[in-house]
C-alpha cells in the first residue's frame, strides 16, 4: 500500500504541475485574444471613419450624387 500511495502522490504532483501550466497558457491566450480584439476594434473604427470621410468628400465635390430626401 505504501508503494501505491507514493505512486498516487507522484501522479497528483504531476497533475498539479500540468494544471498550472495550462492555467498559465490559458491566461496568455486570453491576453493575446484581448489584444487582437482591441486591434480589430481600432481598425474597424478607422475604416468606418475613413469611409464616412470619403463619402463626405464625395458629397461636397458632387452634390448631384447626394440622395434625395423622401417625403
Amino acid at each position: 500500500m505504501e508503494k501505491r500511495l507514493q505512486e498516487l502522490l507522484r501522479e497528483l504532483k504531476i497533475g498539479e504541475v500540468q494544471l498550472e501550466e495550462l492555467d498559465r497558457r490559458r491566461a496568455q491566450l486570453r491576453d493575446t485574444l484581448l489584444r487582437i480584439s482591441g486591434a480589430i476594434q481600432v481598425l474597424e473604427e478607422l475604416l468606418n471613419a475613413g469611409q464616412q470621410e470619403s463619402q463626405e468628400v464625395m458629397n461636397s465635390e458632387h452634390p448631384e450624387m447626394q440622395p434625395v430626401a423622401s417625403l
